[in-house]
């Protein structure tokens, strides 16, 4: 790539990614065809704690916050989310265990191929088919046709809608709305299985981060609390069993000074068609025939802010790992992704979002990297 990317890292998909995590815990599982990429050891029981934007490096910063987590940082290391680091994209990933571009839920906002319009992957689009949208056997279902038992723990709020079908059909949802809930819940899942794996999904951690930073006591202190759920799961777990905790992304924290409107900015919004993506990685789809102008444009304003290159230098840089032709449409036609402290912020049409301090999306270690930590039962 041609393109300056300092300061950026690739995802490691089919060797360290979050999209190898979950196959290699079936495998783990004795479900056979699933690759082992991760090389865990077998168990009969398994359960994954996905906290939301708990990121290698805020967590390793902080280690003296979160004692139980810090004791099992020596043994472990991190692994790469996927791109674009944002939660839509990374639980489908690990939902799958396919890199993003296979399974085709390319970021938090979506351009909808052959309309004018931009479908949110969280909120989802009611006339859009999760299963069409993303077509891949979940490891949910891979797992229960394989005689494994499934469990999904998260908030109730979550099931049932178009996002949780698309990334996670095929498993037993239960509803857990605090921390002593998905404790308790999880614990009683993985007794009442012969062969079980359970997942486990916390979002409050992110929700903190968005608002007041990642550096800021809102954040430390809730990790307080993430580090004795875990320590909670790992002391409940029965014999033969495992937890694995990771997280969808990592975040870096940005203010007024790092904002820049590429909304209502004339030079960046001439020849924009739709604008999607988020603050740290905007994807751009120009009018026809616009492309190229548009790209210079982006990169003429952008210079030194952040990296901008067009759809098909991102996918030959295995950021969305390989590309199926069916889902090409929906990235693009340019990327912007932000630098360290950049947020490339939309105002008018998402309000609430620009002014978050925390952001995420981009390919800074910080985004990128995110834990894998072990914990099994003592041997007495």
């Amino acid at each position: 790539m041609s393109t300056d990317t300092a300061g950026f890292e690739t995802p490691r998909y089919g060797a360290a990614s979050l999209a190898d995590l979950a196959p290699s815990v079936l495998a783990s599982l004795g479900v056979e065809g699933e690759p082992n990429a991760l090389g865990l050891p077998p168990t009969r029981r398994a359960c994954v704690l996905l906290v939301d934007g708990m990121g290698w490096e805020p967590l390793r910063a902080n280690r003296g916050r979160a004692p139980f987590l810090a004791s099992l940082l020596d043994a472990a290391g991190p692994i790469t989310a996927g791109f674009p680091t944002t939660t839509a994209t990374s639980l489908t990933s690990f939902g799958t265990g396919c890199a993003p571009g296979g399974h085709g839920i390319l970021g938090y906002q979506v351009a909808v191929p052959g309309r004018d319009r931009i479908m949110n992957s969280l909120r989802w689009d009611a006339e859009i088919d999760p299963a069409v949208w993303q077509p891949r056997r979940t490891v949910y279902q891979r797992a229960e046709a394989a005689g494994v038992t499934t469990a999904y723990i998260a908030e109730g709020r979550f099931e049932g809608t178009g996002f949780s079908r698309a990334s996670a059909r095929g498993s037993r949802y239960v509803a857990a709305d605090d921390i002593t809930e998905l404790a308790v819940k999880a614990e009683a899942a993985l007794e009442s299985a012969d062969r079980g794996y359970v997942f486990v999904y916390h979002s409050d951690l992110d929700t903190y981060g968005h608002m007041f930073g990642v550096d800021s006591p809102y954040w430390r202190h809730h990790l307080g609390l993430v580090d004795r759920l875990a320590e909670q799961l790992a002391d409940a777990l029965p014999a033969d069993s495992a937890l694995y905790v990771t997280a969808d992304h990592g975040m870096v924290d940005t203010g007024p000074d790092g904002r820049i409107d590429v909304e209502s900015d004339p030079e960046l919004s001439a020849g924009v068609r739709l604008l999607a993506g988020e603050a740290r990685v905007r994807q751009v789809h120009a009018r026809d025939g616009a492309a190229d102008d548009v790209l210079a444009a982006w990169r003429e304003r952008l210079a030194g802010r952040a990296v901008v290159v067009g759809r098909a230098e991102a996918v030959a840089a295995g950021w969305f790992g390989a590309v199926a032709d069916e889902f090409l449409p929906r990235i693009g036609d340019v990327l912007a992704l932000a630098r360290d402290g950049v947020a490339l912020v939309a105002p008018v049409g998402e309000p609430v979002e620009s002014r978050l301090v925390g952001q995420h999306g981009s390919l800074t270690p910080a985004e990128l990297r995110v834990p894998l930590l072990r914990a099994s039962p003592a041997v007495c």
